[in-house]
C-alpha cells in the first residue's frame, strides 16, 4: 500500500523560511559601516544601525548594546567578538573556512582571542576608535 501521511506529518508549502540574522552595527563609524555593508554584499543579513533601532528590536540586545555589534538570529544573540564571528562563519567568501578553523578552537580559547581582537579593531583608527 501506499505511504499515507497525516496533515500534521506531511510538510507545509506555506511555511515561513527563517528569516535573515539581523546585524546590529554603530552606523555612524565609517568602519562599523563598511563591515556590516561587507557582510550584506557577501551574506544574506538585514542590516540595523543603532539610529535605526525600533524599541521592539532594542529588547533583544544587551542593555549596553551601543558598545559593539550584534548579531540577532532566530535562536539567539551574538555580541562584539562573537557576532563577528557568526557573521563571517555565514560569509559567501573564504573567511568562512578560516572561522571553522578557528572553531576547532575551545570556546574558552576563541574568546580570549576575538574578544581583544574585536576591541583592538574597534578602539583603532581601523574601526574609527569610537569603542
Amino acid at each position: 500500500m501506499g505511504e499515507r501521511f497525516s496533515s500534521a506529518s506531511r510538510p507545509s508549502s506555506t511555511s515561513v523560511p527563517p528569516s535573515p540574522p539581523r546585524l546590529v552595527y554603530d552606523d555612524d563609524c565609517g568602519f562599523c559601516t563598511w563591515v556590516a555593508e561587507y557582510a550584506d554584499a557577501h551574506g544574506e543579513f538585514e542590516l540595523v544601525g543603532f539610529a535605526d533601532l525600533t524599541p521592539d528590536q532594542r529588547a533583544r540586545p544587551p542593555p549596553d548594546f551601543e558598545s559593539c555589534a550584534h548579531l540577532l538570529t532566530d535562536e539567539r544573540v551574538y555580541s562584539c567578538g562573537a557576532a563577528m564571528e557568526e557573521t563571517l562563519a555565514r560569509l559567501d567568501d573564504p573567511s568562512r573556512y578560516a572561522v571553522a578553523m578557528f572553531r576547532h578552537l575551545p570556546e574558552s580559547a576563541r574568546e580570549q582571542i576575538r574578544e581583544p581582537v574585536y576591541r583592538w579593531t574597534a578602539t583603532t583608527e581601523l574601526g574609527g576608535g569610537s569603542y
